[in-house]
C-alpha cells in the first residue's frame, strides 16, 4: 500500500527500533511507497512514512531492495557531498564514504551481507541515518 510522505521533523528526529518478522507488511509499503515516488527517491526509511522501525528499501536502476536492521560494519573512503530527502525541503551537507559493508536481513528475515560502492553505499547510508533520528 502507498503511504503518504512524513514531513513532521518532531517525529522524523525520533529513533527507530530493530524491527521484527511482524513489520513484514512495512516492507512491502516502503517498496510500495518508493515506486510511487521513484521520479524523485532512491531510497527510504520506515520512519519516512510514519513507521519507527530499521527498515529500509533502496532503488539500483529497476530493481528495488530491502533491508532489514541493517549495520554498517565496515565503511571506507570518507567523502563529503550534498543530499535531499523527500521529507525535508532543501539540500545539506553531509559525510558518506565511497565503500560500505553492511550485515541486514533480507525480506525474508534471513541474515545478509553485501559491499556497496558508490552512489548505491550513499543512498544506504543516508536511509540508514534516518534510524538515529539525525536529519541531515
Amino acid at each position: 500500500m502507498v503511504r503518504e510522505i512524513v514531513r513532521d521533523q518532531m517525529f522524523l528526529r525520533q529513533k527507530s527500533e530493530p524491527a521484527t518478522i511482524k513489520d513484514k507488511q512495512v516492507v512491502m509499503d516502503l517498496i510500495d511507497t518508493l515506486r510511487a515516488n521513484q521520479d524523485r527517491c532512491v531510497g527510504m526509511a520506515a520512519n519516512m512514512i510514519g513507521v519507527k522501525k530499521q527498515i529500509i528499501v533502496v532503488m539500483v536502476g529497476p530493481f528495488i531492495f530491502p533491508m532489514i536492521n541493517p549495520k554498517i560494519i565496515r565503511k571506507t573512503g570518507k567523502y563529503e557531498t550534498e543530499e535531499s530527502c523527500l521529507s525535508l525541503d532543501g539540500v545539506r551537507p553531509c559525510t558518506r564514504y565511497k565503500e560500505i559493508e553492511v550485515e541486514y536481513l533480507d525480506s525474508d528475515f534471513k541474515l545478509k551481507r553485501g559491499t556497496y560502492t558508490d552512489f548505491t553505499a550513499q543512498i544506504i547510508q543516508h536511509e540508514i541515518q534516518h534510524f538515529s533520528g539525525d536529519l541531515i
